[in-house]
């Protein structure tokens, strides 16, 4: 009988003696006189970190899948502050690892990467920052569940932040707008409290950098995301790189798009429909959608197979939205069932199959790396995490006509699209994180300036259309990573150029492409980014003239097609 996901136990962590396990555990790994007998310790403090984070875990999941669930948004606020006190033990277990007399021995058995990564995450916390942190986990939190409560009345029906996105492109100008109206009327109705929420955020991570010995929040995010090959200066330069050489070819395309429309002009609310007949979208319901996905993995590849077969039959997936539900979508890691979990909103949009291969990729990864043996390894760094996703959402290009049919075409060529006009976007939230963490003193209204000018550097075809509240540099307030994750957005962009790279890789030799994505999905985070990169055959996306090769070949892809075809 298989254990499903709705059968998974969760058990409130019972944290003082959760704390006495994992001292003893410590003890026994700092007092160990053999490398076999610190390694068994070693074994050990894992298996209460993954206890710990399974529980962590199963709460989340629990309680995005309904905010309103009063149970788990108690636990969810016991995972809050207590969190703070947990990445405490662990960074006492980085310590003792750090200066082990077996560490030679530890290296060679676990790698260089589990060093790099105690390394960089003892320059992230100090017990003097316990009730900060704590701050920041309720303050981020407070935005999860504000936009979960948003409740749009749209012609005489209540939707949510995704269910209204359908209206957003439909055919009709006039329903699109509308639909855009009431959904950034509710961003600006609750614009104070968003923007008091983010001014919190950022001077509490800003008094956490300086208690920590930083300049601002700039350095410490990265020592957070586990950069350990480069720098923000490297990003800098890449972000060159995408105006130099995406935004042109973005802007090309936004042209060709207005014409497709046949508009005089593209308003921000024409932007998101790319074909004058509408958008493409698969053409069933849920069900089907994971019943065709099931075909698709499993003509794939057969390691495809047995993970899909596996997420399916233990009902490891929420895809449908309903009122109460957290937004967004994302993969998880349970670790006491070696289960990912794959958490989405469908809407009825051609975003439902994004999202299910994109997540699809992530949990592909995990489950493929599930047996590393050491929790540091499971998942890689984001921006290597994010490659896997964005790479399986170009694998799966053969079967999409299993989803849509006789448009499929049409997606291939908006999917593409949306890939490259993502990229000026990705940069432009990196670089107003920048200027945010570097300028915590700034007001909200300063802030909004600063990305309604970042914004027109990288989206300079963006025209608001008079609307007062996006006008005034509104937009970034959707940004949920802008919240929760800061500077994780970058890592889409880095990864998107790596996923170019295997899609031009897949057309030319399908069989090699296939054998470098699955060695890189094994290696899970045992290796950097910029390792990883080189395991999987790709060029680094920070070299000099990678994105312009790369683009240069989707360009010519997407010049290839006659829009007459749509």
């Amino acid at each position: 009988m298989v254990t499903t996901f709705n059968t998974y136990q969760y058990t409130r962590p019972e944290f003082d003696s959760f704390s006495r396990s994992f001292h003893g555990a410590l003890q026994q790994f700092e007092t160990a006189v053999s490398f076999e007998e610190q390694d068994r310790a070693l074994a050990r403090i894992n298996g209460l970190r993954t206890e710990f984070t399974s529980m962590y875990n199963i709460c989340h999941i629990r309680h995005t899948m309904d905010t309103r669930d009063s149970f788990y948004e108690q636990e969810n606020e016991f995972f809050d502050q207590h969190m703070p006190a947990y990445e405490g033990l662990v960074n006492d277990f980085y310590k003792k690892l750090l200066s082990s007399r077996f560490r030679p021995e530890l290296e060679r058995k676990w790698g260089r990467q589990l060093f790099t990564v105690a390394e960089l995450s003892l320059k992230t916390f100090d017990e003097s920052v316990i009730g900060l942190l704590q701050e920041e986990n309720k303050l981020s939190s407070q935005y999860t569940k504000l936009k979960a409560t948003a409740s749009i009345e749209f012609r005489g029906e209540e939707h949510n932040l995704s269910s209204i996105q359908k209206y957003e492109i439909d055919q009709d100008r006039g329903t699109r707008k509308a639909a855009a109206e009431a959904k950034w009327g509710f961003f600006a109705g609750h614009a104070e409290a968003i923007e008091g929420i983010f001014s919190q955020l950022v001077g509490v991570r800003h008094r956490i950098a300086r208690q920590l010995g930083y300049r601002d929040f700039v350095e410490l995010g990265y020592a957070r995301m586990l950069r350990s090959d480069y720098g923000p200066e490297m990003v800098a330069n890449f972000r060159r790189q995408v105006q130099e050489y995406i935004v042109p070819i973005a802007s090309r395309l936004y042209e060709r798009q207005r014409r497709r429309l046949g508009l005089d002009s593209l308003k921000y609310y024409d932007e998101d429909l790319r074909f004058a007949g509408g958008n493409p979208q698969p053409k069933g319901q849920p069900e089907w959608i994971v019943g065709q996905a099931r075909q698709m993995y499993s003509e794939l590849s057969g390691e495809t197979r047995e993970f899909f077969d596996f997420m399916r039959n233990a009902q490891l997936m929420d895809l449908e939205t309903r009122p109460g539900k957290a937004t967004g979508g994302y993969c998880t890691y349970i670790g006491n069932y070696k289960a990912p979990f794959i958490f989405s909103n469908f809407n009825g949009t051609s975003s439902d199959i994004d999202v299910l291969t994109h997540e699809a990729g992530h949990a592909f990864q995990v489950y493929s790396s599930r047996d590393t043996g050491i929790g540091e390894y499971n998942w890689p760094t984001y921006e290597a995490c994010e490659i896997h996703s964005m790479s399986m959402e170009f694998f799966t290009w053969p079967w999409m006509q299993l989803f849509f049919r006789e448009d499929s075409d049409k997606y291939k060529f908006s999917h593409l699209t949306n890939a490259l006009y993502f990229l000026p976007y990705g940069v432009a939230v990196d670089e107003f994180q920048h200027y945010v963490y570097q300028h915590p003193e700034v007001s909200p209204a300063e802030r909004n300036q600063a990305w309604r000018e970042i914004e027109r550097k990288y989206l300079p075809q963006r025209d608001y259309d008079g609307h007062h509240f996006l006008e005034g540099g509104g937009f970034w307030q959707k940004q949920s990573h802008i919240f929760s994750m800061p500077f994780y957005y970058i890592d889409y962009t880095l990864a998107q150029i790596c996923a170019f790279q295997f899609w031009k890789k897949d057309r030319e030799a399908h069989e090699s492409a296939w054998a470098d994505y699955v060695r890189l999905c094994q290696a899970g985070g045992s290796l950097s980014f910029l390792e990883l990169v080189q395991l999987a055959g790709l060029r680094p996306p920070f070299e000099d003239g990678c994105v312009a090769s790369v683009v240069d070949v989707i360009s010519a892809w997407l010049d290839s097609i006659d829009d007459a075809l749509f």
